[in-house]
């Protein structure tokens, strides 16, 4: 075993990573590098049912681009906050709702009482539920919508007696996971299988088979590796403060649960039936923070001073959202994402057909650090792959599923998903602590997607 550092004992390259802010900043700067590498290009466009799309074999490098600046660098910074202050408002309001629900006691009590009932030594039960129940959540509701959701598995992490990155892992992962391998997930597949005139959700056997997989595979993974890890929890975590035994729940505790499981499901009601997104979700939010501090006796000064301190203690995770997003400016004003992703498709050239599907699923990981959005990856990337899956001998379904495996999975370690990054933030977990714990997962999910990738084309999926 390896003896544990001294204070004179000198920390190793390799133990050290830097702040995630300072993580961040640096691929700011190697993506401003790389504007003078990758020459500006961009595909033509067209818009067809109220839908743009690529028209494939259509690339043309552009000579009239200027080059950006450094002090650009620092000027996409306020402007990357400006374009991901969606997600900053909502991390911002949701930490204010679950300081005030916290407060009040409401949601520590409930899973005290159900915890209690249970018992702790179903640790190992509880986790995996509570993992399939956040899977659920990321195939029937999405990956962003979810936000609201992470403080609970926390609160619940802390009553088995876990940390808070048992409990984020948990939901995130959860969540990541159900999302990217969802058989009905509308905005990957719905959009990919429309532009590959298939069937929409046609297929959904394979994607279901790896989703069942890949969350029990996560399961065990949190059972048998994130629970016995170090963790140094964050002075605002959510935690039990009392015995198992001690909670009950009081009338008003009830009156409060009621109002935010009745505010979920009016938000759930606007996502499915209304096209509800950040901004209304964030709406709702707000909304529920007033009605929870109502019930409990706040007065408006009070209601906003609560909101006010639960905002405070996401900011640094905030901030961090913000930061990411000046990546995707500095790339944009370079007008070199389609370059990348032309170059990125043209690697798949002479590949043999077996492992078409799996290069293409790591080229989509690739083109998601720089295009952010399963919609919009689909609608660039899928007019060119389409065409390249009929070429190599390879099913368009198959090539939909590896489009979505690449997109999907990256979403959890990738510094531009703002959605992860706000989900880490309520779960009082830095960006540092999260790939630590999760880059082991997500190893093991792609070998078994791959095999997945290789098993529909044998079967001729």
């Amino acid at each position: 075993m390896t003896p544990a550092p001294t204070p004179d004992t000198p920390t190793r390259w390799y133990r050290t990573v830097p702040d995630p802010m300072v993580l961040i900043f640096m691929i700011l700067v190697a993506t401003y590098l790389l504007t003078f590498i990758i020459p500006a290009g961009e595909f033509e466009r067209v818009t067809e049912a109220g839908r743009t799309l690529v028209v494939p074999e259509s690339f043309r490098y552009l000579e009239d681009v200027a080059a950006i600046a450094p002090f650009d660098i620092f000027v996409a910074i306020p402007q990357g906050l400006i374009n991901a202050s969606q997600y900053l408002f909502i991390v911002f309001i949701a930490g204010g709702l679950f300081h005030i629900l916290q407060k009040t006691g409401a949601l520590e009590n409930a899973i005290g009482v159900a915890v209690n009932k249970v018992g702790v030594q179903r640790r190992n039960l509880i986790i995996t539920v509570g993992t399939f129940i956040y899977g659920f959540f990321g195939v029937a509701v999405g990956y962003e919508n979810n936000i609201a959701l992470v403080p609970i598995a926390v609160l619940i992490a802390s009553a088995i007696g876990c940390s808070s990155l048992v409990g984020t892992t948990m939901a995130v992962g959860g969540i990541g996971v159900g999302f990217a391998l969802s058989p009905i997930n509308p905005y990957t597949v719905g959009v990919a299988q429309g532009i590959a005139e298939l069937p929409t959700f046609s297929g959904a056997w394979l994607r279901t088979l790896l989703l069942l997989c890949s969350l029990s595979l996560l399961a065990l993974y949190i059972c048998k590796r994130v629970v016995p890890m170090p963790f140094k929890e964050s002075p605002d975590a959510a935690g039990m403060s009392r015995p198992l035994n001690e909670y009950t729940l009081s009338q008003r505790n009830l009156a409060t649960l009621a109002a935010f499981v009745g505010g979920l499901a009016v938000m759930l009601y606007g996502v499915f039936t209304r096209g509800w997104y950040i901004n209304e979700i964030a709406a709702m939010f707000l909304l529920m923070a007033i009605v929870i501090g109502a019930l409990n006796g706040l007065s408006p000064n009070g209601i906003v001073a609560r909101l006010i301190e639960g905002a405070s203690s996401v900011t640094a995770g905030a901030m961090v959202i913000g930061l990411a997003a000046s990546i995707q400016v500095i790339l944009n004003e370079a007008s070199i994402i389609d370059t990348i992703v032309y170059g990125l498709s043209g690697l798949l050239s002479g590949v043999p057909a077996a492992l078409t599907a799996i290069l293409a699923s790591v080229l989509q990981g690739v083109i998601n650090l720089f295009v952010p959005s399963g919609s919009g990856q689909a609608l660039v990337t899928m007019p060119i792959l389409i065409p390249l899956a009929d070429l190599v001998g390879i099913s368009r379904q198959l090539m939909i599923t590896a489009f979505q495996v690449g997109d999907g999975l990256t979403n959890l370690i990738i510094p531009t998903s703002g959605g992860m990054l706000a989900m880490i933030a309520l779960g009082r977990v830095s960006y540092e602590q999260w790939l630590k714990a999760i880059l082991p997962f997500m190893a093991m999910v792609y070998l078994l997607s791959f095999a997945g990738l290789v098993l529909g084309h044998v079967v001729g999926y």
